[in-house]
């Protein structure tokens, strides 16, 4: 705090936010009235440690570089996303890991407001968190990839393709620990391809957060949401964020619809959503999780939403 903000910035509390399941987030409160935010991408606190150590690196969705390159980016953008105000990638000895000293946002995240009871602050919250989305998703390259793989040349497959590659081994993974998953494994993994086949090719691709739920947004005091957890933002099919987007604000999706969204690849990413979350909350289940209650609702609902796709009955 010395080094960033200078002498006159004592630390008087600091204080570990919970909920995340990638990084470690703590609250540091300044005499003087000071707040911010300090990040910790400490793998070894990282329920996702093996699947992060066996990725492509292509695929990364991890570390304090992605952080720092797309909150520069979307805050060039005119895109709300708290203000980086030190990052330090020097992983010594003492501190192997990346961290990042970043803005406080004071207020609660968007999920707080989701079926608010007051229409005006409802419209407020959502209605700004839909134009803050156009104008991201409209920030369009011709290849798809994470900002730091642009200029190295263009992929050898859709990009739907490669969420097909990658959502496969999170089927198998929900199928060994789930019986009811295991049962239709061959079923889920025909119709995984069924929906791919419908796909026509495309040329343009929309820079997206990746995964962007109410949790993911904080909403200030004058009700202006910022996104947070930005470090898997790429661009993409934009139909992989709003069939996310559609199932986590539920009926407040109406704010953040888009009218040219592409019906067939839709239904392919609401299914690979499905079925990643149902594995998801497995491995976060069986690793620890402290919300374990959450952990296995997660796996559980999202279960049950697979297997409405080829028409069977969750038990």
């Amino acid at each position: 705090m010395r080094q960033v903000l200078g002498s006159g910035y004592v630390v008087q509390h600091v204080t570990r936010m919970h909920g995340g399941a990638q990084k470690v987030v703590y609250k540091i409160e300044c005499a003087g009235g000071f707040v911010c935010v300090l990040y910790v991408w400490d793998l070894s606190n990282n329920y996702f440690q093996e699947e992060i150590e066996n990725d492509d690196p292509n695929e990364r969705s991890y570390g304090g570089d992605l952080f720092e390159r797309n909150n520069r980016h979307l805050a060039s953008q005119g895109i709300r996303t708290p203000a980086l105000y030190d990052m330090y990638r020097e992983r010594t000895a003492r501190y192997p890991y990346d961290y990042a000293l970043v803005e406080y946002v004071g207020g609660p995240k968007a999920e707080a407001y989701l079926r608010h009871p007051d229409v005006w602050t409802r419209d407020r919250v959502f209605g700004a968190l839909g134009e803050m989305l156009s104008r991201m998703h409209a920030d369009e390259r011709a290849v798809y990839c994470k900002l730091d793989r642009l200029g190295l040349g263009e992929h050898a497959e859709a990009c739907h393709l490669r969420r097909l590659d990658s959502v496969k081994p999170q089927l198998v993974y929900a199928a060994a620990h789930l019986d009811r998953i295991g049962v239709y494994h061959h079923q889920l993994l025909d119709r995984l391809h069924a929906l791919a086949s419908r796909i026509a090719p495309r040329s343009r691709y929309g820079f997206i957060h990746g995964e962007l739920g109410p949790d993911h947004v904080l909403v200030n005091e004058s009700l202006e949401p910022y996104l947070i957890d930005i470090e898997g933002a790429a661009f993409f099919d934009i139909e992989h964020e709003h069939s996310f987007l559609e199932f986590r604000f539920g009926e407040d999706y109406r704010y953040l619809r888009h009218d040219s969204l592409d019906p067939d690849r839709m239904a392919f990413y609401r299914f690979c959503h499905h079925l990643s979350l149902t594995a998801g909350g497995l491995k976060l289940l069986h690793r620890g999780f402290p919300d374990q209650i959450f952990a296995r609702g997660l796996a559980d609902h999202h279960a049950r939403r697979a297997l409405r796709y080829i028409g069977a009955e969750a038990e």
